[in-house]
């Protein structure tokens, strides 16, 4: 039986860890037919072990979104092991400690620099240095959680995932003459490495406990990937600059 990738070939960044979205949005695409390769930061050798676990062998490539050099040279790279690409999936973020878990009225501007450079720069920053590779049709799909609201704990990071999401609606603006889509996923709390750098992240989770129409699992990322995959596909030709929800519909819940 085809898959909704066949022949697509896919860009996956932030693979670090089974348990991540990144990862079952890598696994998900090879199974449905994709030809997929992976960037990985600060350690490749970590996601060479971790990428051992999906259905087929993948490449490893380092990229550090916020290395100039490294954006340069990612189009090359690419184009010497798939030619060109259909899909690029932007699961990257970060900040210091300080920028998180109750400190947001002391944060210096130093630390919320970083947390939007990397969080939310970068999906312009992967998007243009991809784009001469990116066919007519293709699609750019982010990772973000819920902006809309001032969330427990994730102080900084929420105004950074708000910037990410503004990016991408102007990255859909500015790439749709290519032909080029770009959306983001919204899922729910899930245990992976990023959720578990946050401190008091359980206060947060727990809104999903009391909140969440369908039941939520922390424990598994797949749905979301399958989100991502989805958003890869051609199944949404003319869906651009749009957040999809998978987060069990906490998202539209009343107080």
């Amino acid at each position: 039986m085809s898959g909704i990738l066949d022949g697509k070939r896919i860009l996956v960044t932030g693979v670090l860890m089974e348990s991540s979205i990144a990862f079952h949005t890598a696994k998900v695409a090879q199974e449905q037919g994709a030809e997929v390769i992976l960037t990985a930061f600060p350690r490749p050798t970590l996601t060479e072990r971790i990428a051992k676990k999906l259905p087929k062998p993948v490449k490893v490539l380092e990229l550090d979104v916020t290395n100039d050099e490294h954006l340069a040279r990612l189009a090359g790279l690419v184009k010497d092991e798939l030619g060109s690409l259909d899909g690029v999936v932007h699961s990257i973020g970060f900040a210091p400690q300080d920028a998180l878990g109750g400190n947001f009225l002391n944060t210096p501007f130093e630390s919320v620099a970083t947390a939007m450079h990397v969080s939310a720069f970068s999906l312009k920053s992967l998007a243009m240095a991809c784009k001469p590779l990116v066919n007519d049709g293709g699609s750019i799909v982010g990772l973000t959680f819920d902006a809309q609201f001032a969330w427990p704990q994730y102080d900084w990071m929420g105004p950074a995932k708000a910037a990410l999401e503004a990016t991408s609606r102007y990255l859909a603006r500015d790439l749709g003459k290519d032909g080029i889509r770009c959306n983001l996923v919204s899922a729910g709390p899930l245990g992976s490495m990023a959720a578990k750098s946050i401190p008091g992240f359980g206060e947060l989770a727990d809104v999903w406990n009391h909140r969440s129409p369908l039941e939520w699992d922390m424990a598994d990322p797949e749905p979301a990937g399958r989100g991502v995959v989805a958003l890869l596909s051609d199944f949404f030709p003319k869906t651009t600059g749009e957040i999809v929800h998978v987060d069990g519909g906490v998202h539209m819940m009343g107080a």
